[in-house]
């Protein structure tokens, strides 16, 4: 099936829409990390000086600054490993964030999709044995399934590279399924500050991996590919007090996405179960037409069949807090949901 790789949720909105369609927390940054960003313009004269930041990532996930090399948000770090590696057969499990293929495919790879069934759990025997790369995600947009770390560690074998996409890791209290701190030899985990601190527009991301790979990917990177405030940005947000503020909001946000997953299930829709991260993946009769209805009455959603492995009766939905979560209901029992 031809999807539109490149098509993400910033599509989606504008115009005065509600947006449930962006995977990004609202409210942020908060007005302590923006004031942090905000001073950092003092010193824009000088380049970027990314050592403190990689030390302080270290120290977040107990690596060594080795293992750390700092990017321009997730979508570097995916175009980086494009770059560099060059699997024999490369295998992305869907549905996932689409990026981590259109990267591969614009560096002349060819990939292979092995696609999940209902439910979207994680089974390592389906990827093929000779597979060299495989790209996973953890917890999986759309899906919002959190795979166990063992089912992700047992896809790792000899001459095989593994690249997790942790980008929501940290909505989940505690991260017990992670593998930044284990980092299994062939893993390679990829993590992003964009969505739980609001800094989709800085450009703020981190990949964790072997010393050696790392070395490779930060030759093929331009110099000073991380600026001055998306440093001040990563090293911030890597300190304890800020892991615990993030963890914080993970929980309260826990509670609300359970809240809303049992509403819309007692509409009788079909919520992927056990949903972890901060959205929803649904199954709507008709998605694309409930999708418009939802524009003209103000509100975004994200489209599901851009997905490999969903179609046009999927949506993903964005929690939000309550007031707005409920609103969003009130419109869909409008239109009959």
């Amino acid at each position: 099936m031809n999807v539109d790789l490149r098509h993400h949720g910033d599509a989606e909105v504008g115009g005065g829409l509600a947006d449930f369609a962006v995977n990004v927390r609202t409210g942020t940054p908060p007005e302590w990390l923006a004031a942090r960003i905000r001073a950092s313009v003092a010193d824009l004269a000088a380049y970027p000086d990314p050592r403190p930041a990689r030390r302080a990532v270290a120290r977040r996930h107990g690596r060594s600054v080795g293992e750390v090399l700092l990017t321009a948000g997730a979508a570097e770090a995916f175009v980086l490993l494009a770059r560099v590696l060059a699997p024999r057969r490369a295998v992305v499990v869907h549905p996932q964030f689409t990026e981590p293929e259109a990267a591969l495919r614009a560096a002349g790879h060819e990939v292979e999709r092995v696609i999940l069934s209902k439910d979207f759990t994680l089974d390592p025997a389906l990827v093929p044995e000779d597979a060299d790369l495989v790209v996973v995600g953890n917890p999986t947009n759309p899906t919002s399934v959190l795979h166990p770390a063992d089912a992700v560690a047992a896809l790792a074998g000899p001459g095989r590279t593994v690249v997790v996409d942790e980008a929501f890791m940290d909505v989940v209290p505690g991260e017990p399924e992670s593998l930044a701190s284990r980092l299994p030899a062939g893993i390679v985990v990829i993590r992003s500050l964009t969505k739980t601190w609001g800094l989709a527009g800085l450009r703020a991301g981190y990949i964790l991996a072997d010393p050696r790979l790392v070395g490779r990917l930060a030759e093929a990177q331009p110099l000073w590919a991380v600026s001055t405030p998306a440093l001040v940005a990563v090293e911030a947000c890597s300190a304890p007090e800020a892991v615990a503020e993030a963890e914080g909001w993970a929980v309260e946000l826990g509670v609300e996405r359970d809240r809303l997953a049992v509403e819309l299930s007692g509409r009788g829709l079909y919520v992927v179960p056990e949903a972890r991260a901060s959205f929803l993946c649904l199954c709507v009769p008709d998605a694309l037409g409930i999708r418009a209805l939802l524009r003209q009455r103000g509100y975004a959603v994200r489209r599901g069949d851009t997905f490999p492995g969903l179609g046009s009766d999927w949506l993903r939905i964005a929690v939000r807090d309550r007031p707005s979560n409920d609103r969003l209901l009130e419109e869909l029992r409008e239109l009959g949901i």
